[in-house]
This record gives structure tokens, sequence and C-alpha cells, in this order.
């Protein structure tokens, strides 16, 4: 690839030869990366994998790692934000971090970028001048805070400078998923990936694995073509993305999905019962109601009462909006997780059907967020006997990832030995049916399997996948109930750039 010069668009990357679908273009290390507070105790600061019974730094007590291999990997990075925590007596917020694990890297590189980088950091596009007055006056108390942060010798910086780099992290900063793309946990930064233009229907994809940050081709890439990603959910009306791209990007897209405002047709479409328009926009008015009080009920941990506005809000749809209507797929992904969350497994998968079933018609065929879809989906299946159904959404769902996230990847690899669950499960279903033969008398045969309290006993070997499987939907629902976009996250959210 190659940097070159996208016109309005300022500097982009493009393809300097022919690229094959699920070709790695870019593998790179975080020029600086953090953990966010929140998570600080829960998350390894080195390989950000999210984990219990972490090891806490003996100097600062903030830091956390794995273990000694982890901490001795992270020292150069935490050494003097170590030192800085002690002076201040308490770790600041994940920008303050940021920005000074960026300054410490540029002072050690004296400026200059490595041979890996296209372009040095300080040459990022910043976007200062454009963000509103609230933004800005977060922004300078930031600044404020670094400046007392700030312990790197006789080394100082103009606090002009210092909102030039928090503006920057802004602008170009990266979220940064667990290992399992269940929740983001950290926010880095990536120059070389910085340059990636957005694009609402992309060409490639951004994966962190294994500490680096991969750009994946989605799709068969033509010499000289662009290279994009997207910043934002795929899943919102072209006039919500745009929005959402100048408020938080500070630029106007005009890329061809919003030009032609492709999908909006579907993501607000009526029920084939053809209601009026009247009641589509009651229904649709209600429907966003009735979503923000569920994500008001699910911060509050009350899955009851999220369960209890998604079934009455679905009513309320039926036959009103179609099953693409942005809203329904929202109270359908809803409905999904926290029934799952109660073990309803059989409800669950009905709904999770229907929305995968969507999705398809609104995703691009190789996007991650179907791809998760699909496995949680499939996994629902599986927890409710219906296997075939399952295993033919695992199977989808490993091909997405095999493009977007490689065979190395641990989503991948749990996705590669989930068939052999699926195999044995099916075996375990034939050997159930053939078991039920009535013996004289009426009574049943006594060698019928108890599927619930004997699995353990007919573990095959790919106990390793089935035992992830019985542990992973309730998980999901626990762990990523939310309403905010349709999946309630994005692999990997881009916080901006614009070059």
């Amino acid at each position: 690839m190659e940097l070159f010069d996208a016109g309005v668009k300022g500097r982009g990357l493009r393809a300097s030869r022919e690229l094959s679908t699920g070709e790695v273009l870019l593998a790179e290390p975080g020029y600086a990366a953090v953990v966010y507070s929140s998570l600080a105790s829960q998350v390894c600061h080195s390989c950000f994998r999210r984990q219990a019974n972490l090891h806490r730094c003996a100097q600062c007590r903030f830091a956390h790692y794995c273990n000694r291999t982890c901490q001795t990997a992270g020292w150069d990075e935490h050494k003097q934000e170590c030192a800085a925590i002690r002076k201040l007596g308490a770790a600041p917020n994940e920008n303050v971090r940021l920005a000074g694990r960026l300054l410490w890297r540029r002072n050690r590189d004296q400026g200059l970028a490595s041979d890996s980088q296209l372009l040095a950091v300080d040459q990022l596009q910043d976007h200062l001048r454009d963000l509103p007055g609230d933004q800005l006056q977060a922004l300078q108390a930031d600044v404020q805070t670094f400046l007392r942060f700030w312990s790197c010798g006789s080394k100082q910086h103009p606090a002009d400078f210092i909102s030039h780099v928090f503006s920057l992290i802004k602008s170009n900063g990266l979220t940064l998923p667990d290992q399992r793309g269940l929740q983001m946990v950290g926010l880095g930064l990536f120059p070389n990936l910085s340059l990636v233009n957005h694009d609402c229907w992309p060409n490639c994809t951004a994966t962190l694995n294994h500490g680096k940050m991969e750009l994946r081709a989605l799709g068969r890439i033509c010499q000289g073509e662009e290279l994009t990603i997207s910043y934002v959910d795929a899943l919102n009306l072209s006039a919500d993305r745009q929005k959402q791209l100048k408020e938080r990007f500070h630029f106007d897209c005009s890329c061809d999905h919003c030009s032609r405002h492709v999908g909006d047709d579907l993501m607000a479409a009526a029920a084939e019962a053809k209601p009026s328009a009247d009641a589509v926009k009651e229904v649709s008015a209600f429907s966003k109601e009735t979503l923000e009080k569920v994500e008001e009920a699910r911060r509050d941990g009350d899955h009851s009462r999220v369960l209890k506005l998604c079934q009455e809000c679905l009513e309320k749809q039926q036959d009103v909006l179609a099953d693409t209507h942005l809203y329904k797929l929202k109270v359908l992904s809803v409905l999904a997780e926290v029934l799952t969350y109660h073990r309803k497994f059989s409800e669950a998968a009905g709904y999770a059907r229907k929305m995968v079933e969507g999705y398809m018609k609104l995703y691009h065929p190789n996007n991650a967020q179907l791809g998760l879809a699909l496995m949680r989906s499939g996994v629902t299946h599986w927890h409710a006997g219906q296997v075939e159904v399952g295993h033919k959404m695992i199977c989808e769902a490993y091909r997405i990832m095999m493009v977007t996230h490689g065979p190395n990847h641990s989503i991948t690899r749990d996705l590669e030995v989930l068939p052999a669950a699926f195999r044995s499960m099916r075996a375990r279903l034939m050997l159930v049916q053939l078991s039920w033969q009535p013996k004289a008398g009426g009574e049943t045969g006594s060698s019928i399997l108890c599927m619930t309290s004997r699995s353990s006993a007919l573990m095959t070997p790919a106990s390793r996948s089935a035992a992830w499987l019985r542990k992973v939907a309730p998980h999901h629902a626990s762990s990523s109930l939310s309403v905010g976009t349709t999946e309630g996250r994005q692999e990997t959210e881009t916080q901006g750039q614009r070059t």
C-alpha cells in the first residue's frame, strides 16, 4: 500500500498491487495505548486481555498485568507513567495517560517517525479548531491535569502543543477490544491506520490481534484503489451516519451509500400489511422512547424490566414495522440477549434468527458485526437444541471471521472447534432418538439419555468447544446487552482521523 493525496479527504492509503479477500495489508503495533480507567484492575495493561486475578504494580498500585512476562514487556511504556502517577497521587483519566505515553514515546524517538511509520505522529490531523465549545472546555481541563501529571525531567511542552496532542488523540484514537471482542477495554494510537479514510461500505476492516491492529481486505481490491474502513455502524440511516461523522470526525460523508441512500428504504420499511404512515410514525416514536427506557434499565441491571419493555415494544411493532426496520432489529437483538441471560434459549433462538436474517440484508457480507451476530445466534440455537440451524450459522460466522480476523485470532480459533461440538450434539440427539424404544407393558427403555445431567459423560474430544458453548451464550448476554448500536458495539470503533 502507499500514501497518496485523496483530494477533499486529505491524505489516504491505496493499494499498490491487487489484493485478495482476507489479506493482511497492515499489522501495526500501537504507538501508545492505555486501558480505560474504569477497567484498570480487570484488563492487562500490556496485552489488553481481560481476566481475573491480575497482578498489580507494587509501586503505583494502578497498573495490572497477567504475569511477570507481561509486566516486563510493558515496563518501558509504564516506567515514566508509574512515577507520574505516584507524583500526582492518583491515576488521571485515559486521555491524560495516553497523552503522557505518546509524549514519552515521542521523546524517546526524538520526534522522528520509525522505519515502519508512513509519517510522524505529530503530522496527524487534530481538528482542534473544529471542536465545539463544550468539547474544547473538556479538552482544556485535561490539559491542566496533564501539566500536573507530566514528569519527564527538563523536557517541558507549551500548553498549545499539549492541546494539539489531546485533539490529535480525539481525532485519531482507536478503541481497543478485549481478546474476545466482547467489550472495548482501552484506547490507542496507530499512526498508519489513522491514514485510512472512511466509507460506509468499506473495502477493509481493522481488528486488534495479539497486540497489533490488523488491516484486512474484505474483498478483492484492485491496484490503485483507495483503502477504506467504516468509522460508524453501518446500521444507521444515511442522514444519521452523516450527522455522526460530522459531529465526531468533522467531515461530510459523500460516499456512494450516503449519496444514493442505499439501504435506507429497508431500515425504515413498513410491514407487508401496509400500515398507514401515521401508524408507522407513531410506532417508531414509541419504539425510540422504549429503547431509551431499555438502556436505562440495562444500566441498572434490571433484566426483567428490559425483557418486559422489549416484549411490549415488539407487540406494538407487529404488522407495522418490517423485520429490517432499525428499531425492530434493536428490539430483536436485546430480546435475544436478555432471554439468553435468563436461559430461555428456545425463545431467544427465534428472535436471534429473525435478527440475523435482517442483518444479512443490510450488512456487507463480510462485516465483522454480522459474523459476531451469527456466532452468538448459532450458540443460542445450540443451547436450544436446534443443532442444524446453529451449525449452519457457526460455519457462516467462521467464514466471515476468517476474512475479518484471520486464522490466528482467538475468536476464529474458538469458532474453528465449534463444528466438532455440533457433530457431538447431533450424535447424542440421534442416540436419544434410537434409545427411545417402548418396552413391553408400555415402559420406556432405561437407556434414555438425560442430556442435562449426563452430558459430561458423553463428552468427546470436542469437550473443549462444547464447554465453551455452554458458557458463551449467557456470558455474551450479560456482558454485551446494549442498544446504543444494533449490536451494542463496533469491533473496532475509530475515534476519527481526517488528514
